[in-house]
């Protein structure tokens, strides 16, 4: 079954921590992003002063333009995964490389205007595939649902692969981004911007177990 992971984007130190206060009693697999500055026009917090619960299974959305400059940092910190961008201009392979010696999964996001086929190389030596359908380094947005033809080209090139998808996600349309072949489904302001994250948490797997009954 697919699973949601509530997001975490922020530039504040003291905001990520209060962010990860009101996950931390749901919360099971979570996506931190991080950001440059560059890749993505706004920053984040900075990797060295990222950290999480240790029962916590985290991905972390690096938004960045060199992701060589990162790798050692992202190395001690050993998430579940790091999931970098398709379109940045440096040669991936060392860094997925590195990060696999090192036991970590790799990702790889691509943005709207991507092709799957025109990074193939990337998508077979990935372990998860991100389609990118938000905007960078921002909470919120519309879920364009037409990305989910992606989901066919991937397994195209990659039947086993698992698929992410980060942008719009919400209660309404949860079910439809299961159903379309998303595996983890990333969640921010749906959330985070709630009164009561723990419920529309609930709600989001609640809509996403229909298909099992359809």
């Amino acid at each position: 079954m697919s699973v949601v992971a509530p997001t975490i984007l922020t530039d504040n130190l003291d905001e990520y921590r209060s962010i990860m206060e009101r996950i931390h009693p749901f919360a099971q697999r979570v996506h931190i992003d991080l950001s440059d500055g560059e890749f993505a026009p706004s920053l984040t917090v900075a990797v060295g002063q990222l950290y999480w619960p240790d029962n916590w299974v985290v991905d972390i959305h690096a938004m960045v333009a060199r992701p060589s400059e990162y790798v050692q940092a992202l190395i001690r910190l050993h998430p579940n995964m790091v999931i970098f961008h398709a379109e940045v201009e440096e040669d991936l392979t060392p860094t997925i490389q590195q990060l696999k010696q090192a036991g970590i999964q790799v990702g790889i996001a691509l943005q709207r205007a991507t092709v799957p086929k025109t990074v193939q190389p990337l998508i077979e030596a990935a372990d998860h595939v991100m389609i990118f359908s938000g905007e960078l380094g921002k909470y919120g947005g519309k879920a364009s649902l037409m990305q989910l033809e992606k989901v066919r080209l991937i397994r195209m090139i990659r039947p086993s692969v698992e698929i992410g998808w980060d942008g719009g996600a919400n209660v309404d349309n949860v079910f439809s981004l299961a159903q379309g072949g998303i595996d983890v489904v990333n969640a921010g302001s749906a959330i985070n911007s709630a009164d009561d994250p723990a419920a529309v948490y609930k709600r989001m797997m609640d809509e996403i177990a229909r298909q099992r009954v359809i």
